[in-house]
């Protein structure tokens, strides 16, 4: 029971890492990086024993000729070329137990995902309440934006001078005659 728990962990682990990064991928066929990314987060390659080189070595032997992606099936193999020599000391089953177990239940990390820098530099260049000139007119108090009317002098085709106080008054005083 416990084996056919852990292959279905593999499995799970091995779909998991066949359609990260790819919305195309079913998760059935893995491609070389996201193999190679599976060992590297998964702690296959540790440096020495095994090396990223290794690992693409392993992928180009048990993918067919022309493909471009390994089966379930081929995922397989590649970790029993590997195990043996990720764990020198063990037996060749025992070494894949091993490997599997470092694979178990594993899911795709995003380490180093780049994330918003949020520094006093970049506080003090985004207030809007420490603007002036031009640039303190296309905001409101609260720092949103006036949009197209911040941003361009808007004409008014009155036919009266900006700053005219009796504008609107004309028809008032041609009535009064």
């Amino acid at each position: 029971m416990a084996e056919s728990l852990d292959m279905e962990q593999l499995m799970n682990s091995f779909k998991k890492f066949a359609i990260h990064g790819d919305t195309k991928a079913t998760g059935k066929e893995m491609n070389g990086k996201n193999w190679a990314k599976l060992c590297k987060d998964c702690k296959i390659i540790d440096g020495k024993n095994v090396t990223g080189t290794d690992v693409d070595i392993v992928f180009t032997k048990v993918k067919a000729k022309t493909s471009r992606v390994i089966t379930y099936e081929e995922f397989q193999k590649a970790l029993e070329e590997l195990a043996p020599k990720r764990f020198k000391g063990q037996s060749k089953e025992e070494a894949l137990q091993s490997v599997h177990k470092l694979i178990e239940g594993k899911e795709p990390t995003n380490v180093g995902v780049t994330k918003v820098a949020k520094t006093a530099a970049v506080d003090r260049l985004t207030d809007t309440s420490k603007y002036t000139g031009s640039h303190k007119e296309r905001f409101d108090e609260s720092g949103r934006g006036k949009g197209k009317g911040g941003r361009e002098e808007l004409v008014e085709n009155t036919g009266y001078v900006g700053s005219y106080k009796n504008a609107g008054t004309y028809e008032e005083k041609t009535k009064a005659k």
